[in-house]
Order: C-alpha cells, then sequence, then structure tokens
C-alpha cells in the first residue's frame, strides 16, 4: 500500500456529522478528542500531541476545526515541502474545504472530492493551479520532474507574464490554459535523454525504460552502478526515465540491485525463471550457461522484456563485466504503475508498546498503515484498533508463534509489505528473534521458502513493559538492570534460576517477564525466595498491570510481602536493587529510583575540599 489512509480529526461534538461525511467521501476514520466527542473511530487525549504523530507518521490529516489550530500545532515540523502529508482544515458546518499542505502530494484532489462530495467549493490557493490548473513541480505518475528546485522560479516567472515554449513531447499539459509561445523566455523539455535544467527550463522524462540486471552473487554495488552508467550513457538514456530495476527472483536480496534500485529511486521488480524463459525467443543474447545455472536463457534481458510486457521492445542489449549483466526495454507508454512480476516483499517487525496510540512510536503507525497484511496474536491486533481493520489483519492465537512468524515471512516472500505485530518490542521476548532463527533454519526442517528468506526485514523499536512499568513507578532502571523470563516453556528451568542467582548476586535490578501463568505457579515464588537471600525484606517490588490501557493498574509493595496470587500474566514485576530507593511524596504518591552514585561522587568532591 502506497497512500496512508486519512485521519479526519474532529474536536467537537459539532464537527462529528461532517467528519463521518468527509470519511464517505475519501475513506479513513474518525479521530475525536475523547472528553467531547463520543462514537469515534480513534479517541485522543492531547490533540496537539495526536496532530504532531499523525503528521510525522506520513497521514494525510483534515481536521474539522479552525485552519489555527493545525497552523500552531504542525508549525514546529515543518521543513521540506517535498515529503509533508496533505493537511486541510474544514469547518464544522462543512461549508469550507482549505487545502494547508500538501497541495500537490494529494491535499488538493482530496479538497476537490470532499467538496464536490459535501456540495460547497474548495479554496484551493496554490498559485499554479489556479492560474493555469497545473502544478509543474508535481507531474503525473509515469513522468519525473529531473530539476524541481528550478519549478518555483519557472512558475514564478509565468505568473509574471513570461510566455513558454514547449520543447518535446508533454501530453499531460493543459495547453489550452498556458501562455505558450514559440519564443517564450521559459522551457518545458519532454525527453527521455539526459538534459540540464535550469531557472527558466524544467525537465521532465517519461519512465517508459526498464533496467534488467543480473550479477554474481556479492557482486560490488559500485561496479554495477559503474555498468548502468556506461550503458545509459551509449543509449542514450537520461536514468530518469527508468521506471523500475528487473531481475530474477534469486536476486531479490542481492545488495548491489537493491543499492541500484534506492539509487535510482525506482522499485525492485523480481520474476522466476519460467516467466523469464518465456522471453527467449525475444533476446539478442541468450546462454546456454545461463540456462543450465538458473533455468532460463538470459536475466537482464529477459527482465527487461518481461516488465515492458509484449509492446515492449530491446533498446540496449545486454552488456557485461565481470561479475554484472545489464539491459534496457522501452515501454509504448509511461509505466504508471509497476504490476508485472513481485516485489522483493518487506517484512517490518513492529513494536506497538503496551497498546495505547499515544505510546507507539510515528514510524510503527506508518509501516501498519501502509502494510498489505497485518498479522499477530489477535489480543495485540485488537489493540490497533481501525489502523488493523479486518480486511487487512491476520489473526493466530497465542501458543502459535512460529505459525504466525512464518505466515508473515511467507506472506512477504510474495511480494506483500507485511506488519507483523508485537506487544512492547518486538526484539525484547517478542517475535523479530524467531523471524531471524526461523530464516537461519533455511529450506530445511521447521525453515521457510527461500522466498521468504529472500525478503527485505526492518525492526522497528516499542516501548518495552519494562520501561513503561519503570515510567510509572518513577526511575528503578536508573542503574544496572536485566530482564529474566521466568517462562520454562522454551527454557529449562534449571537455565533460569542459573541466571537468577546470579542475577540476585550480582545486585541487579530485575523485570520478570512471564512471571505466572495457570499453569506455572512456582517459578516466582522461587525467584522471591532467591532473591530474599541477597536483598532486605523492604527491597521495592513494583508490581504493573495492563500498563498503557484503561484498567492499568501499578503497585509498589515490599519484597517480602509479594503474594504469588497477586500476579497474572499480564503483570510485570520488577524488583529493585539493595540500593533502590522508595520515595513518599506529600501528595500520598509513593516512587522508586536507584541511584547512580551521585551522592557517593558529591561526598567525594566534598571530602577534597
Amino acid at each position: 500500500m502506497d497512500q496512508l489512509a486519512p485521519a479526519v480529526v474532529v474536536l467537537s461534538a459539532s464537527g462529528l456529522v461532517t467528519g463521518r461525511a468527509v470519511v464517505a467521501a475519501i475513506g479513513g476514520e474518525v479521530h475525536g478528542l475523547t472528553d467531547r466527542v463520543d462514537g469515534v473511530d480513534v479517541g485522543f487525549s492531547a490533540t496537539i500531541d495526536h496532530l504532531q504523530m499523525l503528521f510525522l507518521s506520513g497521514r494525510p490529516i483534515i481536521g474539522v476545526c479552525a485552519a489555527g489550530i493545525l497552523i500552531r500545532a504542525l508549525g514546529p515540523l515543518l521543513a521540506s515541502k517535498r515529503h509533508e502529508p496533505p493537511v486541510m482544515a474544514i469547518s464544522e458546518d462543512g461549508a469550507h474545504v482549505v487545502p494547508l499542505l500538501g497541495g500537490h502530494h494529494g491535499a488538493n484532489e482530496l479538497a476537490a472530492r470532499i467538496a464536490e462530495h459535501l456540495g460547497t467549493t474548495a479554496a484551493v490557493t496554490t498559485a499554479g493551479d489556479t492560474a493555469f490548473g497545473i502544478a509543474l513541480d508535481a507531474p503525473p505518475k509515469g513522468w519525473v520532474l529531473a530539476n524541481p528546485d528550478d519549478a518555483k522560479s519557472v512558475m514564478a516567472s509565468l505568473l509574471s507574464g513570461a510566455g513558454l515554449h514547449i520543447d518535446g513531447d508533454l501530453p499531460w499539459l493543459p495547453t489550452d490554459r498556458l501562455p505558450i509561445f514559440e519564443d517564450g523566455p521559459i522551457t518545458l523539455v519532454g525527453t527521455t535523454a539526459p538534459r540540464d535544467g535550469d531557472p527558466a527550463t524544467l525537465v521532465y522524462h517519461p519512465q517508459v525504460h526498464v533496467l534488467g540486471v543480473g550479477c554474481a552473487r556479492h557482486c560490488p554495488a559500485e561496479e554495477l552502478a559503474a555498468l548502468v552508467d556506461d550503458v545509459c550513457g551509449q543509449a542514450g538514456i537520461a536514468k530518469q526515465s527508468i521506471a523500475c530495476v528487473a531481475t530474477l527472483d534469486l536476486k531479490a536480496d542481492e545488495a548491489a540491485v537493491n543499492a541500484l534500485a534506492d539509487i535510482l529511486g525506482v522499485p525492485v521488480r523480481v520474476f522466476d525463471a519460467a516467466t523469464l524463459e518465456n522471453e527467449a525467443g525475444r533476446l539478442a543474447n541468450p546462454s546456454q550457461v545461463v540456462f543450465d545455472e538458473v533455468g532460463c536463457h538470459g536475466v537482464a534481458e529477459g527482465a527487461a522484456l518481461a516488465a515492458v510486457g509484449a509492446d515492449g521492445r530491446l533498446i540496449a542489449d545486454k552488456s557485461k563485466t565481470a561479475n554484472a549483466t545489464v539491459a534496457i526495454a522501452k515501454a509504448p507508454q509511461p509505466i504508471e504503475n509497476i504490476t508485472i512480476g513481485r516485489a522483493r516483499g518487506h517484512l517490518s517487525l513492529v513494536g506497538i508498546g503496551p497498546g495505547r496510540p499515544d505510546w507507539r512510536t510515528p514510524e510503527a503507525t506508518r509501516l501498519i498503515a501502509t502494510a498489505d497484511e497485518i498479522v499477530g496474536y489477535s489480543f495485540y491486533n485488537d489493540l490497533l484498533g481501525p489502523l488493523a481493520p479486518p480486511a487487512r489483519r491476520v489473526d493466530f492465537p497465542i501458543g502459535a508463534e512460529e505459525d504466525r512468524v512464518r505466515h508473515a515471512l511467507e506472506a512477504a516472500g510474495t511480494g506483500k509489505s507485511v506488519a507483523l505485530v508485537c506487544s512492547g518490542d518486538a526484539g525484547i521476548y517478542a517475535m523479530a528473534a524467531l523471524a531471524w532463527e526461523l530464516i537461519d533454519r533455511g529450506e530445511g526442517p521447521g525453515g521457510v521458502s527461500d522466498a521468504a528468506r529472500r525478503v527485505e526485514i526492518q525492526t522497528t523499536p516499542g516501548i518495552s513493559a519494562m520501561q513503561a512499568a519503570a515510567a510509572r513507578a518513577g526511575a528503578p532502571l536508573g542503574h544496572d538492570f536485566c530482564a529474566i523470563s521466568l517462562s520454562d516453556l522454551l527454557t529449562p528451568w534449571p537455565d533460569i534460576e542459573n541466571r537468577l542467582q546470579a542475577a540476585a548476586a550480582g545486585d541487579f535490578v530485575i523485570a520478570f517477564y512471564n512471571p505466572v501463568s495457570k499453569r506455572r505457579r512456582t517459578q516466582l515464588a522461587r525467584a522471591k525466595e532467591i532473591l530474599l537471600l541477597h536483598r532486605p525484606d523492604d527491597c521495592p517490588v513494583v508490581l504493573a498491570s495492563n500498563l498503557g490501557r484503561p484498567d492499568e493498574h501499578v503497585r509498589i509493595i515490599r519484597l517480602a510481602d509479594l503474594i504469588i496470587d497477586d500476579v497474572d500474566m499480564l503483570t510485570l514485576v520488577m524488583v529493585g536493587s539493595s540500593n533502590t530507593r522508595l520515595v513518599e511524596r506529600s501528595d500520598g504518591t509513593r516512587h522508586i529510583y536507584t541511584p547512580r552514585g551521585y551522592a557517593a561522587k558529591l561526598k567525594q568532591g566534598e571530602a577534597a575540599e
């Protein structure tokens, strides 16, 4: 998925009807201020924080509120207009629709659709759209502006009355509204050839070319990139006219191929050997050696031809170096959407924190919102609310961890973007380690397919239960600490007890994960016995349950008073060190902290004086 669903932000009950009408027009969900608006899809309590989180995660924002609220909230975050999501303000009665940011990145288009649905007019203020019905810095899909930094000066000249002339083919220009003259001082160029632009010349390239590549395993990225430079130069092709990099699926994870696509700013598309072999009759340089090795008579030429389709043709036959091959094919029209073949596939290992939306990072929200498929334990997916709609979520029961992770990897192996959702942090007692373990097993017993092992993997951090509990309790992790899982399902109890003994002797603050279950009632009791041999009876213990949720409960007790039946699987138990201190404040609240030694340092300084 490329476009995030819009967030329609409503700050009062009177704006809810308009908010629902906007969602009916463009999709998305209604976000409402919890103490003022009932019946919303997503609730929030801090308006500015919520708006900033949405903006940083790249979500289009439609505020059913005063424009000034959006301006004050988002002003500190504004940097480059090329990367900002659409933002617009709509009056509560729906009479006024005003795009504020991202006009050339979807805001103007969204505003027009909303206004049509509401029976009003969008107040589009971007100069190019108003005067000429076009944004010169935002060409249509399938076209690239080679020198976007010059668009502002060109538009300023046109608005000042300068004429322009067109060099080449730009069929999408609204010529009936532009001041076109043979000798105009402004030039708009449409070409597939390399050409420099300037403050009076905008150069547009139609993305009609596909770069087919092949390479040996661990080919140096510099070698492949240099070969591409040579081939494009000899063919007279601007690299901005390349729509994608195509290759054999066995090369999906090849670093040089993916680095090349990143340099060009285009996607990688991969094909299986059978598909490439279907192009054998059109190859300029079929190779039996290649066929014997990978099952098709050509990778670079075959992939380029497969990507442009039956009506495309080779315009640059295979060129090669010691480790790389490159060929270029041309499609009859600009390639707006790459649908042939498949993507490499992407797996996001996403930590969502304890479950509160405002404790989830913007990156985590973006990765979930843009995923084709959201995989997770059903309870974790439920915590995401409308961010995980039924059509995109795949639920697994607790205890089916391997099935869950294997499904996510295999789904990504088909070319999908998949988010594997974990509570807390994905790398702390969660699914990230298991994902890498399945990949490490290979295609043998308990492993995953070759395609699954080649997907791109990204891990995004989340607030762990340990961090959340510490934040609620004060600062117990102010000095050395460790985490120990008391579950013996995967780790033998003698190993766990050895770690308990070592942590107790080392005087670490200890966070206990999986402290008890319906079946396991003795491990936490044994941990208490061990710790009491090394720590005083009044050593502070934090019992933190349902962190970040409405029924959150955090208590601070003495180690000697720890009762196992007061703990369940949703409770994190944190035991202080011998140095952890309890602070009781005048308002009756109790907090703990573990000093790092600043008092001792101060005393040393006083002694030295």
